[in-house]
């Protein structure tokens, strides 16, 4: 029995692993698509039919340009770097339930690496982590541009992280948990969906999330129009496509943790007045939960190429003086909220 959990783990963890990787890769594609169709222009559509082997003559490219790292650099911190963002962003995902469990006669397979009670401490942990690999890398460039974006991308984490945190204890309210796991169980029914609940800290998790994860118009650790390139100016090959396909997966992650916070996980209206066997149910479910993921992904593309960049005081002023001042107003209205309903 043991040797069987071991192996479904296994099993498991290399799928979401090689998904969060297709995702990711087939992301950059979408990315170019969108900003081909909302410019008015077609977008890659040469490798393969319409343009779907870009992502993978992009990684060839990636892999075999030439390395080039500087002399004057740190040469060990200047690999760990990329190594330790491409890292925490594919660890991200091993909480995240991505369905009900799948009945296979006497044995059950639940849809999940692991279930810890304190999930989303463990994203916060892995999100914290992320921006050390951008810190080492810009520091270890030894190069004025690459330094100012690592400055700006560590400042920028720790004023964002502030809000987001202050948002998800207003959650933690409404659930009482801190497993994704329960938060998605006691979401089955369309009106038991978090979003209902919890309007303002969504929206304050959604603008830290783009915050989070370096997307415009948060972009500015990687600014071109002041820092040439930002923290991986001085990187190529694929030490550059590292972190390039971090910031891709991160973006996975968050709309799946978005997903599953806020719009029900794998919950999707009347799953169960379909009559369908539970493995049915699961099934739909997993579609749906990716459905949502999409969306989000969708969503955080129109915005890179709707919304200009802030400057960096903009930045600043937003988390500090609005999102903080927000979210704690929406921890005490949802304290009085929850008094209330008691005393009723």
């Amino acid at each position: 029995m043991e040797l069987a959990f071991v192996i479904e783990k296994f099993v498991l963890i290399t799928v979401v692993f090689v998904l969060t990787l297709l995702v990711a890769m087939y992301s950059t594609l979408a990315e170019r698509k969108i900003a081909g169709f909302l410019q008015d222009r077609v977008g890659p559509n040469r490798a393969g039919p319409f343009g779907i082997l870009q992502p993978l003559a992009d990684g060839a490219k990636m892999f075999f340009k030439e390395e080039i790292i500087p002399t004057e650099s740190n040469r060990f911190l200047f690999i760990a770097g990329p190594s330790l963002a491409i890292l925490t962003a594919c660890i991200g995902s091993a909480v995240i339930p991505w369905g009900q469990k799948l009945t296979f006669g006497d044995y059950v397979v639940d849809l999940q690496v692991t279930d810890i009670n304190v999930g989303i401490l463990y994203i916060f942990g892995v999100v914290s982590l992320g921006v050390y690999g951008v810190m080492i890398g810009g520091w270890a460039s030894n190069n004025k541009f690459s330094l100012m974006g690592a400055i700006r991308a560590a400042s920028q984490n720790i004023s964002y992280e502030i809000p987001m945190g202050l948002s998800i204890i207003a959650l933690l309210m409404v659930t009482g948990t801190l497993s994704l796991k329960e938060i998605s169980e006691q979401q089955s029914g369309f009106v038991n969906w978090n979003i209902w609940y919890q309007p303002l800290g969504f929206l304050i998790f959604l603008i830290c999330a783009f915050a989070e994860t370096n997307r415009t118009p948060f972009d500015l650790p990687e600014c071109e129009t002041e820092l040439v390139g930002g923290y991986h100016t001085e990187y190529s090959s694929m030490k550059l496509g590292f972190y390039l396909f971090a910031e891709y997966i991160n973006m996975f992650v968050s709309s799946a943790v978005m997903a599953t916070l806020y719009f029900g996980g794998y919950n999707f209206p009347f799953m169960y007045d379909l009559g369908l066997s539970e493995n049915w149910i699961t099934i739909i479910g997993v579609i749906m939960l990716f459905a949502k993921i999409f969306f989000f992904i969708f969503f955080f593309m129109w915005v890179r190429w709707t919304i200009p960049r802030f400057r960096y005081d903009q930045l600043m002023n937003l988390g500090w003086k609005v999102l903080i001042p927000l979210a704690i107003a929406n921890i005490v209205l949802t304290g009085i909220v929850i008094t209330v309903k008691d005393l009723l």
